[in-house]
């Protein structure tokens, strides 16, 4: 993902100054505690509250946020390894360790796989033991992942290369690599044939057969620039692309279009969608807020809420069985004097920790 706390820096990621971030993070934090007072909420009955607070430590990064809601689980991409915490309690109970720079986790059958960048590879797992059990050699800098259970294949997006690896799930064997022209983001199965991945730098979808491995499909999502996030809705093929100048572009995946937009807050790096619920939801780092908006028809959609979660907090997972929504923040501090190009910021020692988030109402 291309903001990565601990990593490249916030100024790096959005172009602004510590002082300026600051100030911006400081406006939109009034301009959502209006957003947050309104009525909608709680004409709606239903409110997202954080109900634990659970401090993990450590010193690195991270990056995606995966749950097994069957093993209650949840996989945290931790830089050099892979955080595994119950998702009950929020304690850590197992470990996956040896990686180069990491970033999510997909989940087939009883194998994990994780997208490590730093080695361009995608590390196999029990998902029983978590002992490692194989490493296939992927793009360069695979960065978001995903499985399709269409086509029973896992697909590396490669943030450097510009593509996406395909793997298949029973055998292990690379089957193909897609090109992207452009750089990929977070991804989404339809779960009938067809994958969609945000290409960051052209600010578009890209659609392309699962099992051909073709594109069918570009378009633009302007208004939004730097597309990050994604979630799907496929009974009402919307598509939901989280943007970095504060909004959710809402495409028809039929058409190509994008159909509306709904306001968030800064520094998205996640979006999930309840189907149960009819819910979309954008984790803002910047912002320190989760918008939770609803779905009113395939084209209208009303913002409930956005829930103070904590600054930092970009990344999520949504627990289809519980409803939960798991998210992960810590302090940041700037780095005295960094290098041109550079880390500019670093994770406070001892504060990273797991926010668990759920429905009341």
């Amino acid at each position: 993902m291309a903001m990565r706390f601990g990593r490249k820096g916030i100024e790096r990621a959005t172009g602004y100054t510590l002082a300026g971030w600051l100030l911006r993070a400081a406006a939109c934090a009034v301009s959502l505690a209006g957003f947050a007072t309104a009525s909608g909420a709680a004409a709606d009955g239903l409110h997202y509250r954080l109900i634990k607070s659970v401090t993990l430590g450590g010193e690195n990064g991270w990056d995606y946020l995966t749950v097994d809601p069957d093993a209650r689980r949840l996989f945290i991409a931790r830089d050099t390894h892979v955080m595994v915490v119950d998702t009950a309690s929020g304690m850590p109970v197992g470990d996956i360790a040896g990686l180069a720079h990491v970033h999510g986790v997909a989940l087939a059958g009883d194998r994990g796989y994780i997208s490590d960048g730093g080695a361009n590879s995608v590390v196999v797992f029990d998902r029983r033991t978590l002992a490692k059990v194989g490493e296939i050699r992927a793009g360069t800098g695979p960065d978001g992942i995903l499985y399709d259970p269409f086509s029973h294949r896992v697909f590396a997006f490669n943030g450097r290369s510009g593509d996406a690896t395909a793997i298949d799930a029973a055998t292990g064997q690379v089957v193909g690599t897609v090109p992207l022209g452009g750089k990929p983001e977070a991804a989404a199965s339809d779960d009938r044939g067809v994958i969609y991945v945000n290409i960051e730098d052209k600010g578009a979808v890209a659609a392309f057969d699962s099992k051909t491995l073709a594109v069918r499909r570009r378009w633009p999502l302007a208004p939004c620039s730097n597309p990050s996030g994604m979630a799907i809705d496929m009974a009402h093929e919307r598509l939901f692309s989280g943007c970095r100048n504060a909004l959710i572009a809402v495409s028809d995946t039929r058409s190509g279009t994008v159909v509306t937009t709904i306001p968030i807050g800064q520094g998205v790096d996640a979006n999930r969608f309840d189907s149960d619920d009819g819910l979309v939801f954008s984790s803002n780092g910047f912002s320190g807020t989760l918008t939770v908006a609803r779905e009113v028809t395939p084209n209208d959609y009303r913002v409930l809420e956005n829930v103070p979660t904590a600054r930092s907090a970009r990344t999520m997972a949504l627990d289809s069985k519980t409803h939960r929504v798991y998210l992960v923040a810590a302090d940041i501090k700037p780095i005295p004097n960094p290098q041109p190009h550079g880390r500019r910021f670093t994770v406070v020692r001892g504060t990273f920790r797991v926010l668990i988030l759920a429905p009341t109402g």
